[in-house]
């Protein structure tokens, strides 16, 4: 099997959750319930849906164009005459990939050095954060069937271990299903139609990474039957994950402890009710998830960069390859990640990932409309995506200017710095 084609539909899929299923569920269980209460778990399969939704547009475009610049080149090529859009979506979803490659390897560090006396020790943790951020870079530089196999491994352990945690927290529950169905009710009533859409999008989040499938277009097998097949299945099986762990969750652990330790409240939840071997269960399903979630994410996303680069919107040296392997790109985006640890407020630049994804998807949503009948997509239901997505666009935006408007302003001027970025290099640099 040629190098270049050594990703069949088991790696597609691993790439696709390891990239989804990464600090996402360790760190939204306990602001949705501080929201919502018990319907939590529904709201989280919600946010399922509006990236169902999202995945209907790229699965699309992507069969048709089947370009690994994904995001980036989907609009570039239905958008031919706007360079200036294209160089903006370009900067705007690489640096997305960034921060959330960053909070990645930030999580991985806190859970992994949980359990030494050094866990406060804040230059420790960063320095654990860049180190793990540099190998999974080497491994990424190593080779694409090295990776593909460690992520194999990686993500479908993960998805055992998280599934017997939520198995446990059920069956250590102190809420039976009779008290759970009143205390549901009793949410249901007194929360309001427009919370439970703001945690849908909040969590939709944790859903980003399913487009990675498509920027390993050039080294799948059968890429019109894969990328479809990976990427709904992906998105289906992480919504079931996170629906059966955060129902697990809310029947087992006190709602307050939940809302009191918000990106612990897992870990915590799981010490509390089994004991330090829970503990030690959620601290190695939290360093698989954040493992897996670096290696698909720097996987995809540098060669989504690495295509940005050769269309000349970012330094051409980021465009070259060895074996078909961006090395310029995986190592830029390590060394940015690693000054982003090093600077801090990643949980900032976490939010201003979760806008953009949004964004980008509606985006994605619309250019897919633009050419639905090239496209083959059905009307209604790309409208039906548009719609959505525009829902949550605007509902996440309120979420974040009511409960923290100083972060949206920060977010607003990281969006301004590259935006400088993105219109300098469209009117510099030729477009190929």
């Amino acid at each position: 099997m040629l190098e270049n084609k050594s990703l069949g539909f088991k790696e597609l899929v691993a790439i696709a959750v390891g990239g989804m299923v990464g600090g996402g569920i360790f760190t939204i269980l306990g602001i949705a319930v501080s929201i919502v209460g018990f319907l939590a778990p529904f709201a989280i399969a919600l946010g399922g849906i509006i990236a169902f939704f999202a995945a209907y547009s790229y699965v699309k475009l992507g069969v048709y164009y089947k370009d690994e610049g994904a995001t980036y080149a989907f609009y570039k090529r239905t958008y031919p005459n706007s360079p200036m859009a294209a160089s903006f979506i370009g900067w705007y979803t690489i640096f997305g990939y960034i921060s959330t490659l960053s909070l990645y390897a930030y999580t991985f560090s806190s859970y992994g050095i949980s359990g030494f006396e050094f866990a406060d020790n804040e230059i420790i943790r960063k320095a654990v954060a860049i180190a793990i951020i540099w190998l999974f870079a080497l491994i990424n530089l190593w080779s694409v069937r090295g990776m593909g196999r460690l992520e194999d491994l990686m993500v479908y352990t993960k998805l055992v271990i998280l599934f017997i945690i939520s198995m446990v927290l059920m069956y250590y529950g102190e809420t039976d299903f009779h008290t759970f169905t009143q205390t549901f009710a009793k949410d249901f009533e007194q929360s309001s139609t427009m919370n439970i859409i703001i945690v849908a999008s909040v969590t939709f989040v944790a859903y980003e990474g399913f487009q990675l499938v498509i920027n390993a277009v050039n080294e799948m097998e059968n890429p019109e039957k894969n990328i479809p097949k990976a990427i709904y299945t992906a998105v289906i099986l992480v919504a079931i994950i996170y629906f059966i762990i955060a129902l697990g969750a809310v029947m087992a652990i006190p709602v307050d402890d939940l809302i009191k330790n918000k990106e612990y409240a897992l870990a915590s939840g799981a010490a509390d009710i089994m004991g330090a071997w829970g503990s030690n269960l959620v601290i190695v399903g939290a360093v698989l998830a954040t493992s897996s979630a670096i290696s698909g994410t720097m996987f995809g996303s540098s060669r989504q960069m690495a295509r940005i680069a050769a269309d000349g919107y970012l330094p051409n040296i980021l465009s070259k390859r060895k074996k078909h392997i961006p090395t310029y790109a995986i190592a830029t985006m390590a060394a940015t990640a690693t000054v982003l640890i090093l600077v801090g407020g990643l949980r900032l630049i976490l939010e201003f990932g979760s806008i953009t994804f949004l964004l980008v998807s509606l985006l994605m949503a619309i250019a897919n409309f633009k050419i639905r009948k090239k496209t083959n997509s059905s009307t209604l239901f790309t409208i039906i995506a548009i719609f959505g997505l525009l829902i949550g666009v605007t509902f996440i935006l309120f979420y974040e200017f009511k409960t923290q408007a100083n972060q949206l302003f920060f977010i607003a001027g990281l969006y301004a710095v590259l935006s400088i970025g993105a219109w300098s290099y469209a009117k510099v640099q030729k477009v190929v």
